[in-house]
């Protein structure tokens, strides 16, 4: 998922960033709007982690919107062609 995507689906995410990152406030993830690199920096300053540790964190949310967006695709119903 490229930054793009990730601001595009930002709201979607932003639930899951909340739950994952508790100490992360509405008002912290609302000026991040997905922004990669923002979101890292603020993950390093509330938690006390390494750039590293934070862009590891951010891997995970990313690997895990993508298995609920494959989820989603394929719980899909699958329409025939005509």
């Amino acid at each position: 998922m490229n930054s793009d995507q990730i601001e595009g689906k930002w709201k979607q995410l932003k639930g899951s960033a909340k739950e994952k990152w508790g100490k992360l406030t509405d008002d912290d993830l609302n000026v991040i709007a997905g922004k990669q690199q923002q979101l890292e920096g603020k993950i390093q300053e509330k938690y006390g982690i390494t750039k590293e540790e934070a862009a590891k964190h951010f891997r995970e949310l990313m690997a895990a919107a993508r298995d609920a967006d494959t989820n989603d695709a394929e719980a899909a119903p699958r329409r025939k062609a005509s």
